[in-house]
């Protein structure tokens, strides 16, 4: 990407996923229905290429959201850059209606992510990592106040620093994994799932095993009896048994956009009562088609006397011992709070879930302007910009890591588009007032 680093951009996007692309096309589309000067942006994201999620793009696995809500819908029904419009354009929509459903697959949304991102291939440099982000004040008479980003590259190694009125971080998730547990080639976290997989020879694979009580934990499960039909494949479940995802209407009313309104204005006792009684539309549930399938499938293993699928309910992995290629597993009961048992494991995969994004080693010395809450949080203003001290003018915006502000959408799809929007008017309106941007 020719970036010219003179210019002083009106954002600069540190991470290119599915949240800063919706930004790219809110501000795209902003551009297109206004007379007003075009908000320069430039977008860095450290992977070589796009990519979502793509060690969970597991055959016939499917998205837990409607096709509606993708990255431009719910803020513009008129996008050109709508999954709709994408069915159209790979001569797919006839054969997508009459499938009659609403919930894409992963490849096919992954496919349409990709399809989306070619149109901003002057606006992103990959391999582009960025290493810090520092404040300026111009020494010149009327001089501004600007920000500094430091990109490294990832493959060269040099770096070069371009210029900001603001940022917009939106780095991902940070793969969890339980206290004392460490990742190898034997013991893998569910971000790596597949590529992981695929160093493995199948035959190698004679006893596996799944730590986790989520969607993505059955789903590899699943997959992993599938794919390795000689094996013992053991889910090793801290609940008893798999939790439904509550997906009825109601319950995904938490997900609309007028839900980030409630909660970010709501007050304490409003926000418990959103993450009490709606957890389970998202966190350590699974879609009840997978339960049911999972089920069945040991039932019938029982029926015919060759189990092979086995569900350790109540338990914990307490400890991984590892020598050589030998991995055994110690087990603990969360039934007595006493009894363990050992197993061996020629791959162990922990689908425990992500951390959410904190940008503090980010910022570096940026953070020390901004503010936060009683809990030692960001605080965050409505429009996803952080809360700043007098002396920083430029704008630090997060699409991530604001559950504690916006609720449960912050990490989700599900309102992705909308919140692009809100970010763009944000830019444009402080932009126009003058007023800290």
């Amino acid at each position: 990407m020719g970036t010219r680093e003179r210019e002083i951009y009106d954002i600069v996007g540190i991470g290119f996923g599915p949240s800063n692309l919706s930004l790219a096309i809110a501000l795209e589309e902003h551009q297109e229905n206004s007379s007003e000067q075009p908000v320069a942006a430039a977008f860095f994201e450290r992977q070589p290429e796009f990519g979502w999620h793509r060690n969970m793009l597991l055959p016939q696995a499917t998205m837990q959201i409607s096709f509606l809500k993708d990255l431009a819908t719910f803020r513009n029904p008129l996008s050109k850059y709508s999954f709709v419009s994408y069915l159209h354009a790979s001569n797919r929509l006839v054969q997508f209606v009459n499938n009659q459903d609403f919930f894409p697959t992963r490849q096919e949304f992954h496919q349409y992510l990709q399809w989306a991102e070619a149109g901003f291939k002057d606006r992103v440099s990959y391999n582009s990592e960025v290493t810090e982000v520092r404040v300026v004040d111009e020494e010149t008479p009327g001089g501004s106040q600007h920000l500094e980003v430091v990109v490294r590259d990832t493959v060269g190694g040099g770096t070069r620093v371009v210029k900001a009125r603001n940022v917009t971080v939106s780095t991902g998730l940070v793969p969890r994994m339980p206290e004392g547990m460490e990742r190898d080639e034997r013991v893998w976290h569910s971000s790596e799932f597949l590529a992981k997989f695929g160093r493995m020879r199948p035959e190698e694979l004679r006893n596996v095993a799944v730590v986790g009580a989520g969607q993505s934990a059955a789903e590899i499960t699943k997959y992993l009896h599938d794919m390795l039909p000689g094996a013992q494949v053991s889910a090793i479940l801290p609940s008893y048994g798999y939790s439904v995802a509550d997906d009825t209407p109601f319950a995904n009313q938490v997900f609309d956009p007028n839900a980030v309104d409630h909660y970010y204005y709501g007050t304490e006792k409003t926000r418990d009562a959103f993450w009490r009684y709606h957890k389970n539309t998202n966190y350590s549930v699974v879609d009840d088609d997978v339960i049911r399938e999972l089920f069945r499938r040991s039932y019938e293993e029982e029926v015919a006397g060759a189990q092979r699928l086995h569900f350790l309910n109540l338990t914990r992995v307490k400890e991984v011992k590892r020598s050589g290629d030998d991995t055994r597993v110690v087990l603990h009961s969360l039934l007595d709070g006493e009894t363990e048992q050992e197993m061996d494991v020629d791959a162990l995969v922990f689908a425990t879930g992500y951390s959410t994004m904190d940008p503090t080693g980010l910022l570096g010395d940026l953070d020390r302007f901004c503010l936060r809450d009683t809990e030692g949080r960001h605080q965050v203003e409505r429009d996803y910009r952080v809360v700043t001290s007098p002396e920083l003018s430029c704008g630090i915006y997060l699409q991530g890591g604001t559950e504690h502000t916006h609720g449960l959408t912050s990490s989700l799809l599900s309102n992705i588009a909308v919140r692009s929007g809100e970010i763009a008017d944000s830019l444009v309106e402080r932009r126009g007032a003058g007023a800290k941007a």
